[in-house]
């Protein structure tokens, strides 16, 4: 019988690590790192959750549709909006009809969230740790205290860019959709024989909506001219990898789909330009999509994408910044045009 990989001696799993990065090109931090993610996401869903919370994100581009190359190690969760804030809804319609309304679901949704994670979530990772003989640390972290973190005793480290924690990152403003059930595995199993590793079966965004998501973030960032946060490059390198693929051309003739997305945006994520002016999500999905920055919003793009490359999270295809920008201004004058055509 094979043994389970959390049952392996420490020497063993860094050796294993080891022998894993050498074979697959990936370093042996992330290889442990995705271990932890797989392992999370087997918790989440086989368990009560399961129907409620929609995976999505660059982590689900690179677990479950293999878009990526690039490691991911965050773990975006939709709770459906119509689970958490149901009493708000007028018709069970998750899209609210005024401003009023918005703000009520918005404050209600800041506060029951954390609440939820804290009472409902944390508590079914935690029996899953020790059903699983494991140990590692949970908490609630971020201004809204919307993220829980798990930390997990690592047996490799890189340079500290991508840490060893698991940060579940918890929404719930949105139902999810569409959303389908797909498989997900560890990146080094295929290199290791006699050990078996965790596998998931998470319920999943589709690519086609996290193509929009990610479009009108970099439309954002390009109208404002300012990075929200570290690891924010990641954005570009995603929507080029995408583009290469048949979910690209699926995204840009789905109208109804990107009408979705700006008319989700335009109420929950308002955003102002740089001249105050506030931004018209249905503009970018209509022909005016803007992905590329300018001046000193580009060089700090830049220097978050060297970041992300020096501690390895693209070991395997590392096309360069300006490759990227190039590939992303084709992206925009594509979709623009595709909107044109009607």
């Amino acid at each position: 019988m094979a043994d389970s990989w959390f049952s392996l001696s420490r020497k063993d799993q860094v050796e294993a690590l080891e022998f894993a990065a050498a074979r697959s090109g990936r370093p042996a931090h992330l290889l442990e790192k995705d271990i932890w993610v797989v392992w999370v996401l087997s918790a989440i869903y086989e368990s009560d959750l399961a129907d409620k919370l929609t995976f999505k994100g660059g982590t689900s581009l690179s677990k479950v549709y293999r878009i990526i190359d690039r490691f991911s190690e965050d773990v975006d969760l939709t709770y459906d909006i119509r689970e958490l804030a149901a009493d708000l809804l007028k018709q069970g319609n998750p899209i609210p009809d005024s401003a009023s309304q918005q703000k009520k679901i918005s404050s209600a949704i800041r506060h029951r969230l954390p609440d939820w994670i804290e009472s409902t979530v944390k508590p079914v990772i935690a029996a899953a740790l020790a059903k699983s003989g494991l140990e590692a640390g949970l908490a609630l972290a971020g201004k809204d205290r919307s993220t829980l973190i798990l930390s997990y005793p690592a047996v490799r480290t890189g340079t500290g860019y991508a840490p060893p924690t698991i940060q579940l990152e918890f929404g719930a403003r949105a139902t999810g959709e569409p959303h389908h059930v797909r498989p997900v595995a560890c990146d080094m199993a295929p290199e290791i024989e006699g050990v078996t590793f965790p596998v998931a079966q998470p319920l999943v965004m589709a690519a086609e909506r996290t193509f929009w998501e990610k479009a009108t973030a970099a439309h954002v960032y390009c109208l404002q001219g300012r990075l929200h946060g570290e690891r924010y490059s990641r954005h570009w390198y995603d929507l080029a990898a995408i583009a290469k693929t048949p979910h690209f051309a699926a995204a840009c003739a789905d109208r109804t789909l990107a009408r979705a997305v700006a008319e989700h945006k335009s109420v929950f994520f308002v955003e102002k330009d740089a001249a105050g002016k506030r931004i018209d999500y249905f503009a970018a999905t209509g022909g005016q999509l803007q992905l590329i920055p300018t001046g000193e919003s580009l060089a700090a793009l830049e220097n978050d994408y060297a970041a992300m490359v020096e501690d390895g999270l693209l070991a395997l295809n590392q096309p360069s910044f300006a490759d990227i920008i190039e590939q992303c201004r084709a992206i925009q004058n594509a979709a623009n045009r595709q909107v044109a055509r009607g």
